[in-house]
């Protein structure tokens, strides 16, 4: 067989799989192992299985997650989503739909201090849904807006996937955080939108709330404040080359804890917690790298992804033309795979393929970060949809599909506004010089 021919094989194997319901990370680290070891030799499958492993979890530019998943678990167990959360509502929620609006600002703002999708849905989840009970929200509406919030989690940073994307592709993190800024900020006004149209067609999906004095205003912008702090302080360090990410992620843990101490907060539990939760998520994250590191280098001597890209390159089509395909198999894909590992199966296929077609690094990072956002809200895998459901258990799966399927039209009207008007992602990055 040629070295083609056993790489498809793999893919084909992998995605069989995938299907079963098998760990992620560990079926792609079984398959590039075995596909290495057949193409060479065992002993050197075992080399670079025990070198990829190691090198992996003791990587010094990898330290970000863990630390940046810590600062979310204290933010979540001091109360500082709950704070957030009340602060946003407070302004919005006098309005029809303003519980599902507040919501939407909520997982922004918890979004850029937790950088995970599935806490920022679990967390808003739990703070919002019986809120939007109380004042007789349609569950439908309020189920779809948590998940759908939930899903600016891998947008605005700092993000889990744009650390692995920047990684993987030599790329610096702190400008794609920083790309991810004007995206994320469209993205939740879309959201906000789409809410506003659906109350405005049908007034009984959402009644107004009660009014708030503007001393109430004034005394609930505490919790706003704690989650700008933190915010100007991971950001601004990076954007001004003051510290690297590894270390932005440091002082955001450490300004979040702080904050947790001084307002007395966090309890010894939460604490632990905190550290539980911590190691869980960052250890799932890792063997998802890991078995991607090693199922590249398999892909990497059969050499199927410079045949695709020089294939794709060579087609006689325009690049915007050729992009719209690959942005169709992300969404494709997406509906079926984890976003993480979505991307680390497929950045080392498409990665040269856009860079040769002459598209901007970055812009692609957040173009497909953007793409696979909508595979945690939509069916079968639908992430998002589940932890939402996890918490909502009386509220069938059916019910908040239904209700994030507009969510998904703001979603592909975010990525026409970013193809359209490229600058909008390369403006921040492009002042960082």
């Amino acid at each position: 067989m040629t070295l083609t021919t056993i790489g498809i094989i793999g893919l084909i194997v992998l995605v069989i799989l995938l299907f079963s319901k098998m760990p992620v990370g560990f079926v792609m680290a079984f398959i590039g192992f075995l596909g290495f070891s057949y193409v060479v030799t065992i002993t050197a499958g075992l080399s670079l299985l025990a070198r990829d492993i190691f090198e992996t979890f003791s990587s010094y530019s990898l330290t970000v997650i863990p630390l940046f998943v810590f600062m979310g678990q204290i933010a979540f167990h001091s109360g500082i989503s709950r704070r957030l959360y009340d602060s946003v509502y407070v302004f919005m929620g006098h309005y029809r739909g303003g519980l599902a609006i507040a919501t939407i600002g909520a997982c922004a703002g918890f979004s850029a201090i937790s950088g995970s999708t599935n806490a920022t849905a679990a967390t808003m989840a739990t703070v919002t849904l019986p809120e939007m009970r109380r004042y007789k929200y349609d569950m439908s509406l309020a189920t779809g807006t948590v998940a759908a919030g939930g899903s600016l989690g891998i947008l605005i940073p700092p993000s889990v996937i744009f650390i692995v994307y920047g990684i993987m592709t030599e790329q610096s993190i702190g400008k794609l955080f920083a790309a991810g800024i004007f995206p994320g900020i469209i993205l939740a006004i879309l959201f906000i939108i789409t809410i506003y149209i659906r109350v405005k067609i049908n007034p009984g999906l959402a009644p107004p709330g009660p009014k708030t004095t503007l001393k109430e205003k004034a005394k609930s912008f505490v919790g706003v404040l704690e989650a700008l702090i933190i915010f100007a302080f991971v950001m601004g360090g990076l954007f001004f080359g003051i510290f690297t990410p590894t270390e932005a992620a440091a002082v955001g843990a450490f300004f979040t804890l702080l904050i947790a101490i001084l307002r007395r907060s966090l309890s010894w539990k939460g604490f632990l917690q905190s550290l539980m939760d911590s190691a869980r998520i960052s250890c799932m994250v890792m063997v998802i790298v890991t078995g991607a590191v090693i199922f590249g280098h398999f892909m990497a001597i059969t050499r199927i992804p410079f045949i695709l890209a020089n294939w794709v390159s060579a087609l006689p089509l325009p690049s915007y033309a050729i992009m719209g395909v690959i942005i169709i198999v992300y969404l494709f894909g997406g509906c079926f795979m984890d976003a993480l590992a979505m991307i680390m199966l497929t950045i080392p296929i498409f990665y040269p393929v856009a860079t040769a077609l002459g598209f901007h690094p970055i812009w692609f990072g957040v173009a497909i970060v953007l793409v696979t956002e909508m595979g945690v809200i939509t069916p079968p895998v639908g992430v998002n949809v589940y932890v939402v459901h996890g918490i909502a258990k009386d509220v069938p799966l059916e019910v908040i599909f239904r209700g994030v399927a507009p969510f998904v039209l703001a979603l592909l009207a975010c990525v026409a506004i970013i193809l359209t008007f490229p600058q909008i992602v390369l403006f921040l990055p492009g002042l960082m010089g």
